[in-house]
């Protein structure tokens, strides 16, 4: 007869065995579906769906290239070209620089090539996306007509806004001056922190989705901005000397009225101004930079902190309305549902859930362990 113990003994070398057996078959799972799919994101969920679908490459390429057309075509119906200059030259070789770094460490199964050959891709995709975005604000800006600054101050009097006042305090203290011009800043350097976590985490999914997010926002912020053209708060509402100029000063007051008018023909990419006032893309980037952020542990709170401070600073720094920033905020939240909808599609069309295996049902407890109360002999 055995010994009492030896049941027990049994037992426990079993589930051990079986503790192992699902390490490797959970090691061997996510090693095969993240060489298929890439980072650990785009394993599939219990419903057959990945967390981060990947968007191909060449779709984003597709969409750069879109969006030089779309500004391009813009410019040369209203009349603008932009001007030959060293800064054109230095942003042409910074842009073709990354482009030439992403396809020399393409094929690379180094760690480190991956990571510069990802976050090469990610900055000139930005890059690209932000600079034709502001480049087709200007022939935008020229087919405009009138300005509805009667009508967004209206809806900030009836939401209670009083947007002199938050100006007076703002001009009357130093301190929120420069911890305001900081914070609406920050609009260039969360996207280098999101992006560059995600390229040295191996999150390509996710970088893409954020990607394709951004230029669809770009995309609604120009669409939108013809039916609300502003020349914003400051000049709208302020009469007299101006005791503080903030960030974007009163270009939009000065520079629309001379694209309507064909006074300038010559675009400078050294002397950018932002012409949008409704919708406000700072409050745009500032949601998608915080929903992208969230679910990052690291990035999640210094993000949302950095982003709630830009947010704060956009009406002064940037002379918008709360009403602007409402609006930017309805474009980040319709352009995050048309991108997660569209990939929920577009993956349910492509495979089924049956032919995919579940990396969460691979690794369930429960599926090798034994049962309560049972002996193995």
């Amino acid at each position: 007869m055995d010994p009492p113990g030896f049941y027990f003994l049994q037992i426990s070398q079993h589930e051990h065995a079986s503790g192992a057996i699902r390490r490797k078959i959970c090691e061997a799972t996510e090693e095969r579906m993240t060489d298929r799919a890439g980072p650990i994101d785009s394993i599939p969920s219990k419903a057959g769906m990945p967390r981060h679908p990947t968007i191909p490459g060449k779709w984003l390429a597709l969409q750069l290239a879109l969006s030089g057309l779309i500004a391009m075509t813009l410019m040369m119906r209203t009349g603008l070209k932009v001007i030959e200059n060293r800064t054109l030259i230095g942003v042409s070789i910074a842009m073709s620089a990354a482009a030439l770094v992403r396809y020399i460490v393409r094929r690379s199964h180094s760690p480190r090539h991956q990571r510069l050959r990802d976050f090469a891709e990610y900055l000139v995709l930005f890059s690209g996306t932000s600079l034709f975005g502001v480049l087709a604000s200007y022939p935008a800006a020229a087919l405009t007509v009138g300005f509805d600054d009667p009508i967004l101050d209206r809806v900030d009097k009836a939401l209670h806004f009083d947007w002199v006042a938050w100006y007076i305090m703002v001009a009357n203290h130093t301190s929120l001056q420069i911890a305001g011009s900081v914070a609406y800043a920050a609009i260039y350097v969360s996207p280098l922190l999101i992006l560059g976590h995600l390229a040295w985490t191996g999150q390509r999914s996710a970088a893409r989705k954020f990607l394709v997010t951004f230029w669809l926002a770009v995309l609604l912020t120009l669409a939108l901005f013809p039916v609300f053209p502003a020349e914003g708060p400051l000049a709208f509402l302020w009469h007299g000397s101006v005791p503080y100029m903030p960030t974007s000063a009163l270009y939009m007051e000065h520079i629309i009225p001379d694209l309507r008018g064909h006074s300038v023909t010559n675009v400078d990419l050294g002397s950018l101004r932002g012409l949008v006032c409704a919708p406000s893309f700072h409050t745009v980037s500032a949601a998608l930079y915080i929903h992208t952020a969230w679910p990052v542990r690291r990035l999640r709170w210094p993000l949302t902190l950095i982003n709630l401070a830009m947010l704060l600073a956009i009406p002064v720094e940037g002379t918008h309305y709360l009403a602007d920033m409402i609006v930017g905020l309805l474009v980040a939240i319709l352009a995050i549902g048309i991108v997660r909808t569209s990939l929920y599609i577009l993956w349910r069309q492509w495979r089924k859930p049956e032919d995919i295996p579940s990396f969460d049902s691979a690794c369930d407890e429960s599926a090798y362990s034994l049962p309560a109360g049972s002996l193995v002999r």
